[in-house]
């Protein structure tokens, strides 16, 4: 269902029938523990894959700044300029 480096790959996921009746495949919910990094100020347009690709040579990374963060949106983390983002290690 997701490319093995995406990062729901190993989610289970369940079939679910909605109140109209159709069924559904969904992703359980990834529960998030807390990720030590450093703190990146954020500039006028920045982007997540370029933070990633600076941070980690790659810029497909860019979710793992995402889930150290608490934004259900990854890109609302870089709306507000001169915000503080976690950058994790890795």
């Amino acid at each position: 269902m997701f490319l093995e480096s995406s990062r729901y790959a190993k989610q289970k996921t369940v079939t679910v029938q909605n109140p109209d009746g159709t069924v559904v495949q969904a992703v359980t919910l990834r529960r998030l523990p807390y990720v030590a990094g450093t703190p990146f100020v954020v500039k006028e347009n920045d982007r997540l894959d370029i933070i990633a690709l600076n941070r980690y040579k790659d810029s497909a990374m860019f979710w793992h700044i995402a889930d150290a963060n608490t934004e259900l949106e990854a890109n609302d983390l870089l709306n507000e300029t001169a915000r503080t983002i976690n950058v994790p290690e890795t």
